[in-house]
């Protein structure tokens, strides 16, 4: 632009009258500005409508229209949405990285009628991931009665009323893995907000990530815990020890008397110091996912084993089973809410699980090793009087 504009003031000047010569230079370098700040505004505008999301770090299309998101990126439901599209991804690609490149996750962007929708990425069958369910919900509607009883034994003040709106966002995630020395992991993160007929709205978050090994190496447990505890160090020194025990109570199978793994955190109802801090908090435990986890996927896939610890890791398997059709919290909340989506909700469903008859692990066998841990949680880190 700046060459032909140059070389339109030396056409001027050596080719017009004398007696034009002026006239025509003040209308020509009046012309050349207009357009040098017509390019100025329009790259200025070009900027300012430019997005801030890019959809292509994600595993589908955001469920809240992306017009949406870039108008309220500074509300909390646009951030959580947003931070739970991005974990997810960024779990998919880590573990797609491990397994065989012929296996990849099945990606199923779904919506309900009631408000809202997912994404449901999994991958079954594969050489390293026997079954991987990670899923993000953004959802809204009506609690149900007994959402509504759940919440209220926790704490939670609604009055007398028995239809209340809510918005609801969250990622969870179960890995399975084929190799019984491998441990399974679970996580969940969420962001709740209920609000009542005088338009008064309560918000919380809650969460957590945990470890159910096979067999207990006592490194990975040390590496895990620590790699959580780091998350939580970043905000309040407080928070590991207290979700840490938090996660060992909730994850209790109560009819076996035991845990269901070697815990991790775990936290509900969190609506303090403030609400972009506690936001920030969860956002640091979510990041944490992967390097607590993966290290360990990669160090044991490889491992030999055969027909005994494989039946072994199906009956703690069916465990797993016991605990989260029975006990788990949130897979209540899913099956009460109308309009679930029950595959999503079962996901974290192994394959396969096994169930035999008063079987007991033999005594100072590497099984009866991890059942003590199980019945008696084992402070990892050595930060039970922080309590």
């Amino acid at each position: 632009m700046l060459f032909r504009s140059t070389s339109l003031l030396g056409l001027v000047r050596h080719v017009l009258p004398a007696s034009t010569k002026r006239k025509a230079l003040r209308y020509t370098g009046c012309a050349i500005g207009a357009v040098v700040i017509g390019y100025a505004f329009s790259d200025k505008a070009e900027m300012k409508a430019k997005p801030f999301i890019d959809v292509s770090r994600f595993m589908a299309e955001p469920i809240t229209s992306v017009e949406t998101l870039n108008a309220t990126k500074n509300d909390m439901r646009t951030k959580m949405e947003l931070l739970i599209m991005q974990i997810q991804n960024d779990l998919c690609k880590a573990l797609e990285a491990e397994e065989d490149p012929d296996y990849k996750f099945i990606v199923d962007r779904w919506t309900r009628k009631e408000g809202g929708g997912g994404i449901t990425c999994v991958l079954q069958d594969g050489h390293v991931l026997e079954k991987a369910g990670v899923n993000i919900s953004v959802v809204t509607g009506l609690l149900p009665p007994e959402a509504i009883r759940q919440m209220k034994s926790r704490g939670k003040d609604f009055g007398g009323e028995e239809k209340l709106p809510f918005f609801a966002a969250g990622v969870s995630a179960v890995i399975h893995p084929r190799n019984p020395m491998v441990p399974t992991v679970h996580f969940n993160y969420r962001y709740f907000e209920v609000s009542d007929s005088k338009g008064n709205k309560q918000w919380w978050f809650g969460g957590g990530t945990d470890l159910t090994p096979y067999y207990l190496n006592e490194d990975d447990a040390k590496h895990f815990h620590s790699t959580l505890k780091s998350a939580c160090d970043q905000h309040d020194r407080s928070y590991y020890p207290k979700f840490k025990k938090w996660c060992d109570d909730y994850f209790t199978i109560t009819h076996r008397g035991e845990k269901r793994g070697i815990g991790g955190i775990f936290f509900d109802d969190l609506d303090s110091p403030s609400q972009d801090k506690a936001f920030e908090f969860v956002k640091s435990c979510a990041h944490s996912v992967i390097p607590s986890y993966i290290p360990l996927l990669k160090k044991h896939k490889e491992e030999a084993y055969g027909y005994f610890e494989r039946n072994w890791q199906l009956l703690r398997r069916g465990r797993y089973v016991e605990f989260n059709l029975i006990y788990d919290r949130g897979t209540k909340f899913g099956l009460y809410t109308p309009g679930a989506r029950y595959e999503s909700i079962l996901m974290s469903l192994p394959s396969t699980a096994n169930w035999a008859y008063m079987h007991n692990p033999k005594e100072g066998s590497e099984e009866a090793k991890l059942m003590e841990v199980l019945k008696n949680p084992k402070d990892w880190l050595k930060t039970e009087k922080q309590i």
